[in-house]
């Protein structure tokens, strides 16, 4: 119990958005992607994820982590099979923003959600790290109360809000741990994590990578770094980790990009060469290929439920 709590008290917890969102017909998603964690309560209706299209009802809290690829439909009926990128074009179509923060009352199917981000020594998705699948929260009361607690601060004007919004996230990430530990999940991916996070060359590899993203991010550099040799540094980093370095690498860089896309208006050619791409048409094969859409519209977007 103790390296997790090592792990929680090194975890840098972001609130990024949240929204109440109604269903206006039914549409299944079929790669749905964010580089942030996603946690959602159907307030009413139905909601399926996943190769088996594992059923949620209302009331329920579903846990998405950042980078995982999966399908999502929203809503009771036949949906509409979209993909990602079909969706972006046309969400309004299925999706409607709701300002009110009293969603329990209305008689349409609808939904809330909370975009945050988890990363342990400022470096690292914790989530992602553990390469889970999305998972249903049942039998807890305390994370659905934080979740309004959060989408209710969010929609007010009360002084304070960003710090209480900050402080109920971090308490929010700490009961989704809880919930993983108390029911026995993931145990073999927790056990390979709370071993790699405890080893202070790989922490010192993080490090250099978050530091250097749009440099020579080479296994001779990453050796160097972490003082060992360059032909074992490679299998090092993925006897710790589960994945090579260069696949690991290129993941930060696309999520750097992603949130340059967001919050810069700087061109595209300009953001992959920030983040270590020399060649702009290889940077959008890679990011097209890995986000399933054109970097284009990512910016567009903002979020998948930006609606």
């Amino acid at each position: 119990m103790e390296d997790y709590n090592k792990i929680i008290e090194s975890l840098s917890v972001r609130f990024i958005k949240s929204k109440n969102i109604r269903i206006l017909q039914p549409v299944r998603i079929q790669n749905y992607y964010d580089v942030e964690n996603t946690i959602l309560i159907l307030n009413r209706g139905k909601i399926r994820y996943g190769n088996d299209n594992t059923e949620v009802s209302g009331g329920n809290v579903v846990f998405i982590p950042g980078g995982k690829q999966v399908s999502v439909t929203y809503g009771t009926g036949d949906p509409v099979s979209l993909s990602n990128d079909d969706f972006i074009n046309n969400k309004e179509l299925y999706f409607q923003s709701l300002e009110t923060t009293d969603v329990k009352t209305l008689e349409a199917e609808n939904f809330s959600f909370i975009n945050f981000e988890a990363k342990v020594f400022d470096s690292v998705n914790f989530f992602a790290s553990l390469d889970i699948p999305p998972f249903v929260l049942e039998d807890n009361d305390k994370i659905p109360e934080i979740i309004h607690e959060i989408l209710t601060e969010n929609n007010s004007d009360t002084p304070g809000k960003d710090r209480i919004i900050k402080l109920s996230t971090e308490r929010m990430v700490i009961e989704i741990i809880r919930y993983i530990l108390d029911n026995r999940m993931f145990v073999e991916q927790l056990a390979t994590n709370s071993t790699y996070f405890k080893d202070p060359r790989l922490i010192d590899i993080f490090a250099y990578i978050k530091d250097n993203i749009g440099g020579d991010l080479s296994n001779k550099v990453l050796a160097n770094v972490a003082n060992v040799s360059e032909d074992y540094v490679g299998q090092y980093f993925k006897m710790l980790t589960g994945i090579n370095p260069q696949d690991y690498i290129e993941y930060q860089r696309m999520e750097k990009a992603v949130n340059l896309l967001r919050t810069t208006k700087k061109s595209i050619r300009e953001i992959g060469k920030d983040v270590g791409y020399k060649d702009t048409a290889y940077f959008c094969r890679r990011f097209k290929m890995m986000f399933g859409i054109p970097a284009g519209k990512m910016r567009r977007r903002e979020s998948l439920m930006n609606v």
